[in-house]
C-alpha cells in the first residue's frame, strides 16, 4: 500500500473539520431514484421523492421562496409559487454565494474561489417510510424538527446533514434548510430603502427572514408528509445556533416553532450604525459595513489595472451617486465580486462583516441578551449547549499554537498555553451562549431551560496527529452524535475509529432520543424510551446541565458548574498558568471583546493590563 503522505492526510482530514464546522463536500451526491411511494400532493404541487439512507424517505431541493435574484437580491423573500405537474424532489439546491473552503466548493471551485448561486432557496425533508395511504393524518401527525446549518453565516449548506437515521429511528420529520449567506444574506444601505420596500426589506436581515419563509412552508406544508405543524422544533449549530436565537428573539416568528435547540450558538449581533456607516463617521461603523464595501469596490473599479484608488478621491465620486445611482451601482456587482471585497479568515471562506441587525422590526433594537432578559422573545421550551473544547477547532489550524510543516499540525508549541486559553476560550462561550441566556430564560419562563455540556473527546489518532489533544471536544463534533451518523467521507475513520464506536453509537443514541423527546413532547426527560438519566431543567437544585460522555469518560450525568464573566475574570487574575500579566492582559481583553458586561475600558485600567504590550497568543 502507497505510504500516506502529510499533506494527503491533512486535506482530506481538514475538509472533513470544515465539513463538521457547516461546510459542504467538494461534490455533491448523487440524485436519487424517483420511488412512488414518496408521492405526496402539498398546497404547492405534487412531488415525488426517493428511498435514502437508513430507511427514511427523502425530498430534496424544494424551493420554499421565490428566487432571490435580480431586482429580489436585499429584498425580503416571497413565497415560491406552485408549480404544474409532478416535481421530482432528487437533487440538493445549490449552495447560496459564498467562498470556498478547505473542503472546497459546491460546484467544484477551488478553494478562495466564490461558488453557489443566488437562487438557493431550497429546502430538503426526510421521513419515516410511509407508503401515500399510511401517511399520519389529524391528531396522528408526527413532530418537525427544522436543521439550519452552521458556517458563521457565511459559507456552508444543508447537503452534509443526513437526517435519516434521527427521522426513521424516533417518528419525526426532519427539515434541512438554505438560507442566504454573507452580504447577500445580511445587508444595510440607505439607497436600498426606497420608496415601495417594506420593514421587512429595510431591516437588512434577510438571511433571517429567509428562515422565517422556511418555518412559514413548513406551517402551510409539512402536512402533506405527516409532519405536525403545531409541534414544530429548530435546532442548530454554531451560526445555526445563534439564528436559533434570533428566531426566539423574532416577532416576526411567533407561532412558527414550538421548541427550539442551540448548538453552540451565540447573541452576537449588530447595530444599524455599524451594518452602514463609514469607519470614519462620528458614529464608525464597521470596517465591513455597507458603506465601507461600497467605497472599496467604487475604488478599485474606477483605478484601473487593480490600483486603488485613494480614499478621498472614491468618495468623492460616491458623494456624487444619487440614491438611485448607488442601488444600480450596488444591484450591478456579480455575487462573486461582492464577496471578493471581504477579508476571508483562514481556509474557513468566512467573511468579516457584520451581521444579524438590531433593526427593531425583524429584531429587538437593544443588545439581544436584554430581552432574553426581559422576557421579550418568543417562550418555548428550550435546549442550550456547547462543548468542553470549543475553541480547540480553530487554535488546532493556528500556526500559533500549533507548529505545522507543509501545512500539517503536528504537535502544541507551549502545551499549557494550548488548553489554558482553550480553556478560557471555551468557557467564555459556555458564559454568553449558555449560561448567561439559561439563567435568564429560567427566570421569565420556568423549568422548560434545559442545557448541555458535550464532553466526548475519544477520536482516533492517526499517524502523529493526536486528535484527543489538539481537537478533544471541539466545536462542531457533536453533530454527527445528533444526526447519528460518522460516515464523513472517506477519512471518517481517520476522526471515528473503531476503538471508540461502541461508546460513540451509545452516546449517539442517547443524543437523539433526547433531541427527539424534546420534539416530541417538550421536555427531553429521560428520552423516548425513559431509559436515560433524567435530564433536569436549568437552576432545578444544584443542578445545571448534563454532561454529554461515553462510559469512559464518567457517562451522562448532571453538573452544578455554572461559568460567569466576573467568575472568568476573577480566573484569570489568579491563574498561575500564566507566565506574566501581559498574556493575563490578552485574555481579559478577549473576553471583553466578547462580554458586553466586561468593558474593555475597565480591562485597560486593571492593574495587569497597565504599561502592557499584548503577547503572542500560545507563546
Amino acid at each position: 500500500m502507497e505510504p500516506l503522505s502529510p499533506r494527503r492526510l491533512l486535506a482530506p482530514l481538514a475538509a472533513a473539520l470544515v465539513a463538521l464546522a457547516g461546510c459542504s463536500p467538494p461534490t455533491p451526491p448523487t440524485a436519487g431514484t424517483a420511488d412512488p411511494q414518496t408521492a405526496r400532493s402539498l398546497p404547492q404541487g405534487q412531488v415525488v421523492g426517493f428511498a435514502g439512507e437508513f430507511g427514511a424517505h427523502n425530498w430534496r431541493g424544494i424551493p420554499f421562496a421565490e428566487p432571490p435574484v435580480g431586482p429580489l437580491r436585499w429584498r425580503a423573500p416571497r413565497p415560491a409559487p406552485a408549480w404544474e405537474g409532478v416535481r421530482e424532489a432528487l437533487v440538493f439546491g445549490s449552495a447560496c454565494p459564498q467562498i470556498a473552503n478547505a473542503a472546497g466548493g459546491w460546484d467544484g471551485a477551488e478553494r478562495g474561489a466564490p461558488t453557489g448561486r443566488e437562487d438557493c432557496l431550497t429546502l430538503n425533508v426526510f421521513a419515516p417510510p410511509w407508503a401515500p395511504e399510511r401517511v399520519p393524518s389529524g391528531q396522528e401527525r408526527k413532530p418537525v424538527m427544522v436543521w439550519i446549518h452552521g458556517g458563521g453565516n457565511s459559507v456552508g449548506d444543508a447537503l452534509p446533514y443526513d437526517a435519516g437515521n434521527l427521522a426513521a429511528s424516533h417518528d419525526l420529520l426532519v427539515v434541512t434548510v438554505q438560507y442566504r449567506l454573507g452580504p447577500l444574506g445580511w445587508f444595510r444601505h440607505a439607497s436600498l430603502r426606497g420608496e415601495g420596500t417594506s420593514a421587512e426589506d429595510r431591516s437588512g436581515n434577510f438571511g433571517t427572514l429567509d428562515l422565517i419563509q422556511a418555518l412559514d412552508w413548513v406551517r402551510e406544508n409539512i402536512a402533506a408528509f405527516g409532519g405536525d405543524p403545531r409541534r414544530v422544533t429548530i435546532f442548530g449549530e454554531s451560526a445555526g445556533g445563534r439564528n436559533v436565537y434570533t428566531l426566539l428573539l423574532s416577532p416576526l416568528a411567533r407561532g412558527l416553532f414550538h421548541r427550539a435547540v442551540v448548538q453552540s450558538g451565540g447573541l452576537r449581533s449588530h447595530s444599524p450604525a455599524e451594518a452602514e456607516n463609514f469607519a470614519d463617521d462620528p458614529e464608525p461603523g464597521h470596517a465591513a459595513s455597507s458603506n465601507e464595501i461600497l467605497l472599496k469596490h467604487l475604488a478599485l473599479s474606477v483605478s484601473g489595472a487593480g490600483e486603488e484608488e485613494p480614499r478621498s478621491a472614491a468618495r468623492m465620486k460616491l458623494d456624487a451617486f444619487s440614491p438611485d445611482q448607488v442601488e444600480q451601482y450596488l444591484r450591478a456587482i456579480p455575487p462573486g465580486e461582492l464577496l471578493r471585497l471581504y477579508d476571508v479568515y483562514g481556509g474557513t471562506g468566512m467573511l468579516g462583516q457584520p451581521q444579524v441587525f438590531r433593526d427593531g422590526f425583524v429584531l429587538p433594537e437593544d443588545p439581544l441578551r436584554n430581552a432574553l432578559a426581559e422576557g421579550r422573545y418568543n417562550q418555548v421550551p428550550v435546549i442550550v449547549g456547547t462543548n468542553r473544547d470549543e475553541s480547540k477547532l480553530f487554535m488546532s489550524f493556528n500556526p500559533e499554537y500549533v507548529r505545522t510543516v507543509m501545512g500539517v499540525p503536528l504537535w502544541r508549541r507551549d502545551a499549557i498555553a494550548y488548553e489554558r486559553d482553550a480553556r478560557y476560550g471555551s468557557n467564555t462561550r459556555k458564559a454568553l451562549g449558555v449560561d448567561g441566556p439559561a439563567e435568564s430564560m429560567r427566570r421569565v419562563q420556568g423549568p422548560s431551560v434545559f442545557a448541555y455540556r458535550f464532553d466526548w473527546d475519544e477520536l482516533a489518532s492517526p499517524l502523529w496527529l493526536d486528535l484527543p489533544t489538539l481537537l478533544g471536544a471541539a466545536h462542531a463534533i457533536e453533530i454527527p452524535f445528533v444526526f447519528g451518523r460518522f460516515e464523513l467521507g472517506r477519512v471518517g475513520s481517520r476522526i471515528f475509529d473503531e476503538t471508540s464506536e461502541p461508546d460513540r453509537t451509545q452516546l449517539a443514541q442517547a443524543m437523539m432520543s433526547y433531541w427527539a423527546q424534546l420534539a416530541h413532547n417538550g421536555d427531553p426527560g429521560h428520552g423516548r424510551d425513559w431509559k436515560l438519566p433524567r435530564w433536569q431543567a436549568w437552576g432545578t437544585g444544584d443542578n445545571t446541565f448534563l454532561v454529554l460522555d461515553s462510559q469512559a469518560g464518567g457517562g451522562i450525568r448532571m453538573s452544578d458548574e455554572r461559568v460567569t464573566v466576573q467568575g472568568l475574570v476573577d480566573a484569570v487574575l489568579q491563574d498561575a498558568d500564566f507566565p506574566d500579566d501581559a498574556t493575563r492582559c490578552v485574555t481579559l481583553r478577549s473576553i471583553s471583546e466578547r462580554a458586553l458586561e466586561l468593558k474593555r475600558e475597565r480591562v485597560d485600567a486593571m492593574p495587569v493590563c497597565r504599561d502592557t504590550e499584548p503577547a503572542a497568543a500560545g507563546g
